[in-house]
C-alpha cells in the first residue's frame, strides 16, 4: 500500500466513524480529518501524545513535521509498520487503531524520530524522546539502535533495545523482549536481527550475537549465542526445538512451537 492508499484509507474510515460514534468526532477531527496529509496526521498524534511538562506540544509537532519533510524515508517506514500492524494483529479493525491507540506502533515512530536526530548529532533532542517514550510507552529503544521497517510491536510493553542492536525488515516483537548486553561490555554489544524474525513474549537475547532470517524465538527463551536462519530456539538456555514451516515465521505469529518439532 502507498503513502497515498493509507492516507485515504484513513481518512475515509475517520469519516465513516465519525458519522457513527459522536464521541469520536473531536479527536478524530483534529488529529486526521483537519490534516493535508499522513504526515501531519502522524505529528500531530505522535505530538499528542508526547508533550507534557518539559515540551510543547505545537514546538513537537513541528519538528516531526520538518522531519518528515526532510527524511521522507521516515514516512515510508511508518506506512509498512502500520500495514504490518493491521495484517499481523487479530485485536486490530482499521489502520485508524494502531495510529490514534497502539503505543506499540506510537513508540517505534517515536524511535524513528529519536534515530535520525541523533544521526544528525542532536543527542539531547533524541535522548529526551527516548526518555518520554519511555515514560509513556513502557518501551525503551536507543535512538542509536538501527531498526528496519515493517515492524509488529504486539503490546510493547517493557522491550528494550539496546545501543548497538540492528533488527532487520518484518520482524515482529511481543511484549517484554530484551536486546541487551551481558554485562559491562563496551563497543559492540547488543544483538542482530535478521529478516523475519519472531520474537516470543519476554524473550531475553544477550550480547553481541546473531539471529538468522526467518527464526522463530520462544516466550522466555534466553539466547545467548548465535541462532541459524530459519530455526526455532526455546527454553533457559534456548536450544533448537525444530524448524518453523513458514520461511517468515513473523508474519503468521504462530505461537504453538511444539508444530516445529
Amino acid at each position: 500500500m502507498t503513502i497515498e492508499e493509507m492516507e485515504k484509507h484513513i481518512r475515509d474510515e475517520a469519516v465513516e466513524l465519525v458519522s457513527k460514534e459522536p464521541l469520536s468526532k473531536l479527536m478524530l477531527e483534529e488529529q486526521i480529518l483537519s490534516r493535508k496529509n499522513f504526515a501531519e496526521m502522524l505529528s500531530v498524534t505522535l505530538a499528542c501524545q508526547l508533550a507534557g511538562e518539559v515540551i510543547d506540544r505545537n514546538e513537537l509537532e513541528k519538528m516531526f513535521n520538518a522531519l518528515y519533510e526532510k527524511y521522507p524515508e521516515l514516512l515510508v517506514s511508518a506506512c509498512k509498520d502500520l500495514n504490518a500492524t493491521v495484517m499481523r494483529d487479530p485485536a486490530c479493525t482499521s489502520y485508524l487503531e494502531p495510529l490514534l491507540f497502539f503505543k506499540g506502533f506510537q513508540g517505534l515512530q517515536t524511535y524513528r524520530m529519536a534515530h535520525i536526530l541523533w544521526s544528525e548529532n542532536r543527542t539531547f533532542p533524541a535522548k529526551m524522546l527516548q526518555s518520554i517514550m519511555s515514560r509513556k510507552f513502557g518501551m525503551d529503544f536507543h535512538p542509536a539502535a538501527k531498526i528496519g521497517h515493517g515492524l509488529l510491536i504486539d503490546h510493547a510493553t517493557n522491550i528494550v533495545i539496546g545501543e548497538t542492536a540492528v533488527v532487520g525488515n518484518n520482524v515482529s516483537f511481543l511484549h517484554g523482549v530484551t536486546l541487551g548486553g551481558t554485562g559491562n561490555e563496551v563497543g559492540d554489544r547488543h544483538p542482530k536481527i535478521g529478516n523475519g524474525v519472531m520474537l516470543g513474549a519476554h524473550a531475553q537475547l544477550l550480547g553481541n550475537i546473531h539471529i538468522g532470517d526467518g527464526a522463530k524465538i520462544g516466550a522466555g527463551a534466553v539466547v545467548v549465542s548465535d541462532v541459524p536462519a530459519h530455526t526455532t530456539y526455546a527454553g533457559v538456555p534456548a536450544v533448537q526445538i525444530g524448524r518453523p514451516h513458514d520461511e517468515m515465521p513473523s508474519f503468521n505469529m504462530q505461537q504453538d512451537f511444539t508444530r516445529d518439532v
